[in-house]
């Protein structure tokens, strides 16, 4: 019996590239070489695995109808479009803007397709409005009329706590411990989730931090100014950003408790000893380099904004009581905890949320970072209409057109290259919400209660349900 690794060797497949195997134990080798192609490769690993699961997913649909994937037509993408979002026969139909992922995926395998063998490609084109705000797979003709802000849907402060306590921390509605509480990371998951929620990174870029990103404890600070690595941040744009202190704060006891607890476990099993292909840190070095050793002791010097979250994983500490990851988020057996581990800890806290009948209340990874725009918008704007409170209209807009305003605070938060992303996806809330009755509502009021009050009737704001939390 042919190996699955002998049999990728022989195709010419490299070591960690996605591999499609049909529904009838069948391998494609013209489909499975799209992975290996120049112009996969030099896409992100993330691109790569989103693209990855699109393509399976269209080929099982085309397995299904029984179409061959290189016999298709724009009505097959027209029924696949059909099956995801709307075919009651589908029990996991998806929104406008996954399937919009998955037309960008399937265009751009056809048209690599198109140029090596001659198969024509099935997506086909429109010329997309001049000035259109649509994102996605656009500019294609089966493109959905969904646009995906719609999507979108944000946490209150109030909201968050709940959706934390209940889904990760283990408590009731009223904010007491449940009986037999077995969830064993919850100082894990719950510094994982505060830091999506305080800092405003993607779940794929907080995930990739390393143990010797964390910034120096500052006393008396608020918030402690880090760097995002190039090669872990969306587009490659690296980037500061600002972590809470009360983030930081759990973050070093999670390594002082959980985390701890799971490498001793893995030492004393010899588990680390067993790894191949990791790389120990040799010294680090000044401006953000580090020099690395590889199992045979060569040593290489690499920036950190060029290790890529793949890379960081296999990289390694030697500390007295032998090898330690130098990631900074473990699974329980000690190992480091690639970022789609996290997709399960969001789904295990929904489903406690839920059976605590907390009904609309829900959350996502990426939901935490559309809520800390919100919060930091509030914020910002009663700030700044305070600050220049005294200015008459026409001097406002001189000056927010030499400094700028608060969506360009946000725009800076979040890491957007374009202002008008933070303006048209992440605070759909605030466009139609008047400057002077939130100043008004502001008086007296703490952030956490002004919000609650502001988007308590918003369909797409969460807030903590009456009398539930503390």
């Amino acid at each position: 019996m042919t190996r699955l690794g002998e049999l990728g060797s022989r195709l010419g497949f490299r070591t960690g590239q996605e591999f499609l195997i049909n529904s009838d134990g069948r391998v494609i080798p013209k489909v499975n070489a799209f992975f290996g192609s120049l112009r996969m490769r030099n896409r992100s690993a993330g691109t790569r695995e989103k693209y990855g699961y699109a393509l399976c997913t269209w080929l099982g649909f085309l397995d299904a109808v029984g179409r061959r994937w290189d016999g298709v037509d724009a009505e097959d993408v027209e029924g696949f479009k059909l099956w995801r979002m709307t075919d009651e026969a589908n029990p996991q139909r998806v929104a406008g803007g996954t399937v919009s992922d998955n037309l960008d995926a399937v265009n751009a395998f056809y048209d690599w397709a198109a140029a090596r063998y001659g198969v024509r490609n099935p997506v086909i084109r429109v010329a997309r409005p001049r000035g259109s705000s649509k994102v996605g797979g656009d500019g294609f003709e089966a493109a959905p009329h969904v646009v995906r802000e719609r999507d979108v849907k944000w946490l209150d402060p109030g909201g968050y706590a709940l959706w934390r306590d209940v889904g990760l921390r283990g408590l009731d509605r009223e904010g007491r411990e449940v009986a037999r509480w077995r969830g064993r990371n919850s100082q894990r998951d719950c510094a994982f989730a505060d830091g999506l929620y305080g800092t405003g990174l993607r779940l794929t870029e907080w995930a990739s931090v390393l143990m010797l990103e964390l910034p120096a404890e500052g006393h008396g600070r608020s918030y402690a100014t880090s760097r995002l690595a190039a090669a872990c941040a969306k587009g490659g744009r690296g980037r500061r950003f600002w972590m809470p202190r009360t983030v930081l704060a759990d973050a070093l006891g999670y390594c002082e408790g959980e985390r701890a607890a799971a490498v001793r476990r893995a030492q004393r099993d010899g588990r680390y000893k067993r790894l191949r292909q990791i790389l120990v840190l040799h010294r680090v070095l000044g401006s953000r380099r580090l020099e690395l050793a590889d199992g045979a002791g060569t040593l290489t010097r690499v920036s950190l904004d060029a290790l890529t979250p793949q890379v960081r994983r296999r990289i390694f500490l030697k500390t007295p009581s032998g090898l330690a990851p130098a990631g900074l988020w473990l699974n329980e057996d000690g190992m480091p905890r690639a970022p789609r581990g996290w997709q399960h800890t969001f789904d295990a806290a929904n489903e406690r949320v839920a059976r605590a009948e907390l009904h609309g209340v829900t959350a996502t990874a990426h939901m935490l970072r559309h809520s800390m725009a919100l919060r930091w918008f509030s914020m910002g704007r009663l700030l700044y209409e305070r600050r220049f409170a005294h200015l008459d209209g026409e001097e406002l807009r001189d000056f927010r057109a030499q400094f700028g305003d608060t969506w360009h605070l946000v725009q800076t938060l979040l890491g957007h290259a374009d202002v008008s992303t933070t303006i048209d996806v992440y605070l759909e809330p605030f466009r139609d919400l008047d400057v002077s009755l939130l100043i008004e509502h502001a008086h007296g009021a703490v952030l956490t209660e002004l919000m609650a009050e502001m988007f308590a009737g918003h369909r797409q704001v969460i807030t903590a349900p009456a009398g539930a939390g503390r």
